[in-house]
């Protein structure tokens, strides 16, 4: 029970004094996280608006895929990226593994399809109401994905932090791909499984308050999202 006093006080005194190795892991994990999401969101926000305003043959299938990939386990997209990225691999010639690319390539496969299916079913309900207008105004089906991506602007940004918050939170498929080196592609998870294991539970401990209090701010953000859009207001 000491060791667990002592850690805990250590962890708060690294948080206070904004220990180097603490603030570069936790930096390194804002920047691969974000980076993630920026091209998630990319490919995912107008694919889900996309597939609300276009009707083709496969498209129910293609949603029911989309909403099974949400559960996609990690560890299976670190080893596939794994394979493709090591040197015997496609893409070997890169130099992609154990580096933060490899890293943001699969966050960026993780949270595709569960931002793609949030924002879907979200966009779907604003389609019903615009649907008729936008059809007797004669409009593009661009311009009906770009009236539906900022019209539910409000809904897209929680699918976004959605997303965030399982890529900051993930380690099996970072683990895999990203090799948990030193002062390159440590993350916070990554370095919480690491010194655990080697007993600094000061270090261990700091990192999982940031961690935590990253989620909890991502969460607070969806919460304050919902209340403003239940309101009408933004």
């Amino acid at each position: 029970m000491s060791d667990l006093w002592g850690g805990l006080t250590q962890a708060i005194w690294l948080l206070v004094t904004l220990d180097a190795d603490l603030v570069e892991i936790s930096l390194r994990s804002l920047q691969v996280t974000l980076t993630a999401l920026l091209i998630a969101s990319a490919f995912a926000l107008p694919f889900a608006a996309f597939l609300v305003v276009r009707r083709f043959r496969m498209r129910r299938m293609t949603i029911a895929v989309l909403n099974a990939l949400m559960g996609l386990p990690p560890v299976v997209v670190g080893l596939v990226v794994y394979v493709f990225l090591s040197r015997s691999g496609p893409f070997g010639v890169f130099g992609l593994l154990f580096t933060p690319s490899a890293m943001i390539i699969a966050q960026v496969i993780i949270i595709v399809p569960l931002i793609a299916s949030i924002a879907h079913q979200s966009l779907r309900e604003l389609w019903g109401d615009y649907h008729d207008l936008l059809i007797s105004m004669n409009t593009t089906q661009f311009q009906r994905i770009q009236a539906l991506l900022w019209d539910g602007r409000r809904a897209l940004l929680t699918a976004a932090l959605a997303g965030f918050g399982r890529a900051i939170g993930e380690v099996g498929a970072i683990m895999i791909v990203g090799g948990n080196i030193d002062h390159a592609t440590r993350v916070l998870t990554t370095a919480i499984a690491l010194e655990t294991g080697k007993g600094d539970f000061a270090l261990a401990l700091a990192l999982g308050f940031v961690l935590i209090a990253l989620a909890v701010t991502v969460n607070l953000l969806i919460h304050r999202l919902s209340h403003t859009e239940s309101e009408g207001r933004w």
